[in-house]
């Protein structure tokens, strides 16, 4: 129950929440009001960089989602032209974040990471689909332990999002639900998977780690 109602917060979250809870203590000797509204602010600001633990389901016969949020897209596409798999077709699941959700992405199965490759950007809306081409961007290529298949993962940046934070490497293996890193503030996740049999619905909500996106 104290870890449900206190989680712990991820790394990134320190810095904020110190910042915040210091212009409180600073308000509050001016404006009781004031100093109210920044309490909530601080409350948010702790809630936003939680990072609880995850059970998933273990079984890489199943993809599990990478972010909490509302699946706004289940859809054919091309691969992203930036890991060279624009010829290629794939099933697309988009997870959009909003500033209420947990911000802590995972990895939808196990694997062992082939590249990860960065791209600055815009930051529009994250909900609108020309984020994928548009919008600062951080793409994951991993390779499934199981059957070798390749799972790519991109964290998008969104309107009020300013930095993608990640905290794995190339070389590196993960098992299901391990973290992969965040974004700060609203922004958006997807998954291209191939051969799989689609779960997820849209208008969907699910959960990092354990809601279920896809199954062989």
């Amino acid at each position: 129950m104290f870890n449900t109602i206190f989680p712990k917060i991820h790394k990134e979250g320190y810095k904020f929440l110190a910042i915040s809870i210091l212009a409180t203590f600073i308000v509050l000797f001016f404006s009781k009001l004031l100093g109210l509204i920044l309490i909530i602010i601080s409350i948010w600001v702790y809630y936003f960089f939680r990072d609880p633990d995850r059970i998933s389901i273990n079984d890489d016969t199943y993809l599990v989602s990478p972010a909490d949020g509302l699946i706004t897209d289940v859809s054919e596409k091309s691969g992203p032209e930036e890991l060279r798999l624009e010829n290629t077709s794939f099933t697309k699941v988009s997870v959009f974040m909003n500033v209420f959700n947990c911000h802590v992405n995972r990895t939808p199965i196990s694997g062992k990471i082939e590249e990860i490759y960065y791209k600055p950007g815009k930051f529009l809306n994250a909900s609108l689909d020309k984020a994928s081409e548009e919008n600062e961007r951080n793409y994951y290529k991993i390779k499934s332990i199981k059957d070798n298949e390749e799972i790519i993962i991109v964290q998008i940046a969104g309107l009020i999002a300013r930095r993608i934070v990640c905290e794995v490497e190339q070389g590196q293996e993960l098992k299901q639900g391990d973290r992969l890193g965040m974004i700060r503030f609203g922004s958006r996740v997807d998954i291209y998977f191939k051969n799989k049999k689609t779960l997820a619905k849209i208008g969907q909500n699910v959960v990092a780690g354990e809601s279920l996106i896809a199954s062989e």
